[in-house]
């Protein structure tokens, strides 16, 4: 049982990629995390996430998961917008760690100046949809067989978002 008390929230660090890596690649086994099939180098990872943002969750020396930001578009008017990835351990799942981090990201999201979160999260992933809403995302679209895995099953994502409270109105 991990202590809500032990959990400590970091900034991600390039040490970190090997376990932060493990905990992707236990995501992209799942089969509803993510489109990807496999990992991505630290550097290629890295270049496709954006320097700020970027935090670990940590009991002790074992990383138990993570939350990132990448850019929607390279237009400057969307400067404002992020679209995050969040993936948790499945040793560490139902420990809130989740809402941790989610709340992290917002919080400094904001102070980063982020008006709107988003996302595209497998429909079967229920558990990634119900944490979102839990942190004021809501559903905002609906995308039909929009990827197809290496074994030619097809996936619908639902589309979510968090506006700011605070940034951009």
């Amino acid at each position: 049982m991990i202590e809500k008390s032990a959990i400590k929230l970091e900034e991600m660090t390039p040490s970190d990629w090997p376990s932060v890596r493990a905990i992707y690649e236990e995501g992209i086994r799942t089969g509803i995390a993510t489109f990807q099939t496999e990992a991505p180098s630290w550097k290629e990872w890295d270049q496709g996430h954006l320097q700020c943002c970027r935090f670990i969750a940590k009991a002790g020396d074992q990383i138990l998961g993570w939350v990132a930001l990448s850019p929607v578009s390279s237009r400057c008017c969307y400067k404002g917008i992020g679209e995050l990835s969040i993936y948790i351990h499945p040793d560490s799942k139902g420990f809130g760690i989740g809402t941790l981090l989610l709340q992290k990201l917002i919080d400094e999201s904001e102070k980063q100046g982020f008006w709107t979160l988003q996302s595209a999260i497998i429909k079967e992933n229920a558990v990634s949809r119900a944490l979102h809403k839990k942190c004021g995302f809501r559903e905002i679209g609906f995308r039909e067989k929009v990827a197809q895995m290496p074994d030619g099953t097809w996936h619908d994502t639902i589309l979510i978002e968090r506006r700011s409270r605070v940034v951009g109105k």
